[in-house]
């Protein structure tokens, strides 16, 4: 054989050799997928919010109050109470693509049996071919937005990785209990607003803003609290556009960007002031108060030893709120506009929502969720602080998931997650090859806490004056967590370098 042939039978086998790895790589992201779907059907198995519990049941009949709401009535009679839409039951209270959206799922669900839809009389309907459709509905959601969404940002963000460790952070970043439990168990459809917002995440990140600013909108179009990551895009956004050669042509494109998707998702409810402030109203319901049952914020926390509600007049927290969340933004949305980076904007995203969830009105147990995707996309760069978030976000959140009966499906998914992290960030990602003793302790401090949690939980009895006191000592102890998360993810925001922000590859820490 000469050396002409030589060479083309090694330049043969190399191929074949690439296009093989290809394979068995394209064939484990497909596992990883296929998983984390089965565990997210499984999930669905147990018991939704509300269920069986009358008259007004739970978030499940929301979502499917909604569906039939949106199916029978014209777009001007969605968010105004009417005889057949009494704003009092479930009265839709989200942006319009989740109209859109609800309105979608009730014309399906309409085709199989127009009984699970039906104006006034479905009020509670839960036949077993209704609720598979339901669960249906947010697994093709996960599946079409939120599973492309994690794969891309892993692909196109973490170029710097190799494949393997790619579908690695991928699986982890798909198996976050809390997202899992919520969506799935509990029953709502954050896996779309979710997914979007990554996707506008992995736009940004790619300097394709344009496309990234649309997607944000969509995502804030879909469920309001989006604006947790507000301050995070407009700052790095800004940052990026300052640095640029036309930045006020490119802050004008930006904003009339913005301007077109909101004008274009509002279309149906701008007929008249009147009925875009009743969308707003809707969508940003004041007088419910400063926060929802025993959340895991600042707000609740206090409230212990001072009864805020009792001393001060709503419209007077409500500013407070509004000034300690904007104190608690502010730092990390300034360093961000003057050093705009990769990790940076992560890290800003973290703060932000983490800052909104601590301090701002109208907080829900479930808004911890918003923190806890950014928090899961520093499993490539900060993964065993990312890790203890991950499962400190799904504790806090066990006394609602207890109430809708998914006290089993819990205890797998922190357990079964746990096991597949531990093998990732040790076998893929050598993370913890570098955990300190500090670090170990830390580890065994979270473990030793949550677990005295959970075992007070089920065997103290709390007395008859206290009837709560084991809601408020999970709020207490989860909040006095993020705190301490804030500082710490603040500090490193802070400790980060600025790098050029055309580099779209994400680098190990």
């Amino acid at each position: 054989m000469n050396s002409m042939e030589l060479q083309s039978a090694l330049a043969s086998s190399s191929f074949v050799a690439i296009v093989e790895q290809e394979r068995l790589q394209s064939q484990a992201a497909i596992l990883v997928a296929t998983l984390a779907l089965l565990v997210r059907a499984a999930v669905g198995l147990y018991p939704h919010s509300g269920q069986a519990t009358p008259p007004m049941y739970g978030d499940y009949e929301a979502q499917r109050h909604w569906m039939e709401i949106t199916l029978h009535l014209p777009p001007a009679e969605w968010y105004h109470n009417s005889t057949s839409n009494d704003l009092l039951y479930w009265g839709l209270d989200y942006p319009p693509l989740t109209a859109y959206g609800s309105w979608l799922c009730g014309a399906i669900a309409h085709f199989f049996d127009p009984e699970w839809v039906a104006l006034d009389t479905s009020r509670g309907f839960e036949s077993k071919s209704s609720k598979a459709f339901m669960r249906a509905t947010v697994l093709v959601s996960d599946l079409l937005i939120f599973f492309p969404a994690v794969f891309l940002f892993c692909r196109q963000i973490l170029a710097d990785f190799t494949r393997s460790k790619q579908i690695a952070i991928a699986f982890m970043i798909l198996l976050q209990p809390g997202l899992i439990l919520i969506d799935h168990g509990h029953f709502q459809y954050n896996c779309i607003s979710l997914g979007l917002a990554l996707l506008a995440i992995v736009a940004v990140m790619r300097d394709w803003d344009i496309l990234g600013s649309v997607l944000f909108c969509l995502s804030l179009n879909y469920k309001q609290m989006s604006l947790y990551y507000a301050p995070a895009f407009f700052s790095f956004l800004l940052g990026k556009s300052l640095q640029s050669a036309h930045p006020v042509l490119r802050i004008a494109a930006l904003g009339v960007t913005v301007i077109a998707t909101f004008a274009l998702c509002w279309l149906p409810f701008l007929t008249s002031i009147d009925s875009v402030a009743q969308v707003l109203h809707r969508i940003f319901p004041i007088g419910r108060g400063l926060f929802e049952d025993k959340v895991a914020n600042v707000w609740c926390a206090v409230s212990v030893l001072i009864k805020l509600r009792a001393i001060f007049e709503q419209a007077l927290l409500v500013r407070i709120s509004a000034i300690c969340t904007l104190l608690a933004i502010l730092p990390s949305s300034v360093n961000l506009a003057l050093r705009p980076s990769q990790t940076g904007f992560l890290y800003a995203l973290v703060n932000s929502s983490l800052g909104f969830f601590l301090f701002s009105y109208q907080v829900h147990e479930k808004s911890i969720l918003l923190v806890a995707l950014p928090a899961s996309l520093l499993l490539a760069s900060d993964p065993l602080n990312a890790v203890f978030f991950l499962l400190l976000s799904t504790a806090s959140m066990f006394p609602l998931l207890h109430k809708d009966g998914l006290a089993i499906p819990y205890a797998i998914c922190i357990v079964f997650f746990v096991i597949v992290v531990l093998h990732m960030l040790n076998v893929s990602l050598q993370a913890c090859q570098h955990l300190t003793t500090i670090g170990k302790l830390q580890l065994a401090a979270v473990i030793v806490c949550f677990s005295g949690l959970h075992l007070a939980w089920y065997f103290y009895i709390p007395p008859a004056h206290l009837p709560h006191a084991n809601l408020l000592l999970f709020a207490v102890v989860s909040c006095a967590s993020f705190v301490l998360f804030a500082v710490y993810f603040n500090w490193r925001q802070w400790q980060l370098n600025g790098v050029p922000t055309s580099t779209h590859k994400l680098k190990h820490s």
